[in-house]
């Protein structure tokens, strides 16, 4: 499989490549320029290739502690903004110098969570990278860290890479990082771990393999992995490889094991669909019995009140919330009809009832299928 698997990335059109600012900096002290040039000789490489090419740069704020002179990352939130709004400038006046020999046009994408919260939002910004794209710009992307809050963050740069990939119906997404990929065993305590070359970005048992990033990124491998796992969403392939293997880029675009592989061959969701996984931050919760959790995961039905056997937290008709089995395993999430309250009331309740429990007629479904995704 890893060979056929590897063999298809030579086919990926179009690719999200992402960088994070272990890799970027030197030893933390201030952006690797050595780097960077290589970085974006690798990306002018995939282009000359004929694939279309989305960067998406974490560095900001490590590249702004270096220059406020601070010997720590901060963690007061403010702190951050400010390092983030001293960085960004420098990162992307960097890229722009590297680019610049080769004629290349960059464009700075700053994206917020309201970014894709919002349904015109989110297409204007599939809107805008399609067109750079098709305009042979290359659309480097961060997260806008000088105005976003901990409620509205994205959480880390894998993420939005993988969003930035349901974005634009990318065929491949490139995690370019510090290790050599996901071993089966934290390579750093373990001498004999051993790397996983390829697998099904769906298999459970890549969770236990994970672990937490370093110090000035916030994504560790778990963050990748679930990254892999929402960008598989559009159908893309990841690949997770260290930045710093000889001609990577091109390397892994024809097929090289380099890196980890994981694959999927779960069907591009609709657009609207991959607008609800972008949504990060849910209301509440509904606990399905397994009955549910089945027809929901395998059949792609809606979640009637029937099939509901607990509530949690406060929502409001039309927010997001998961939906939990009885072992607290997220199966979907999605816009619920109905309010706390009325869910309290309409748990185990056949939905040719839900008149008389409440007093008033209303949907059939707790959530519509349309309004439902898988995670």
């Amino acid at each position: 499989m890893n060979s056929e698997a590897r063999g298809s990335l030579s086919q990926a059109r179009r690719w999200v490549v992402k960088v994070g600012s272990a890799l970027l900096t030197d030893e933390g002290r201030r952006l690797d320029a050595d780097v960077i040039q290589t970085l974006v000789a690798g990306i002018v490489s995939l282009r000359d290739l004929g694939h279309e090419v989305v960067l998406v740069s974490s560095g900001a704020v490590a590249a702004g502690i270096v220059r406020l002179g601070l010997n720590t990352r901060p963690n007061d939130l403010h702190a951050l903004q400010a390092a983030a709004a001293v960085g960004q400038s420098a990162l992307v006046r960097a890229y722009e110098d590297a680019l610049a020999p080769h004629q290349v046009t960059a464009a700075q994408i700053l994206l917020s969570h309201a970014d894709v919260r919002a349904r015109d939002r989110y297409l204007n910004a599939r809107s805008t990278l399609n067109t750079l794209l098709n305009l042979g710009v290359l659309p480097i992307v961060n997260e806008n860290d000088t105005v976003v809050t901990d409620e509205i963050r994205f959480g880390d740069n894998d993420n939005l890479a993988a969003l930035v990939a349901n974005l634009i119906d990318a065929d491949a997404l490139l995690i370019l990082t510090d290790q050599e990929g996901l071993f089966d065993r934290d390579p750093r305590k373990f001498s004999d771990a051993q790397r996983v070359a390829c697998d099904d970005v769906s298999n459970s048992a890549l969770d236990g393999m994970v672990g937490e990033g370093g110090v000035l990124g916030r994504g560790g491998m778990v963050t990748k992995l679930r990254a892999a796992r929402l960008a598989a969403r559009s159908g893309t392939q990841t690949v997770i490889a260290h930045g710093k293997t000889p001609d990577v880029m091109t390397a892994v675009a024809a097929g090289a094991d380099i890196g980890t592989l994981l694959w999927t061959h779960q069907q591009p969701q609709s657009a609207r669909k991959q607008w609800l996984a972008s949504l990060m931050h849910t209301q509440g919760a509904l606990v399905v019995d397994a009955g549910a959790a089945r027809v929901i995961s395998e059949q792609g039905r809606s979640l009637l009140p029937s099939g509901v056997v607990g509530v949690r937290g406060d929502f409001q008709r039309g927010d997001l919330v998961r939906c939990i089995d009885e072992n607290d395993r997220e199966v979907a999430r999605g816009l619920v009809n109905y309010n706390a309250n009325e869910a309290h009331q309409l748990v185990r309740c056949p939905s040719q009832n839900i008149e008389s429990v409440l007093g008033y007629g209303g949907d059939a479904e707790m959530i519509h299928r349309d309004n439902l995704v898988k995670v």
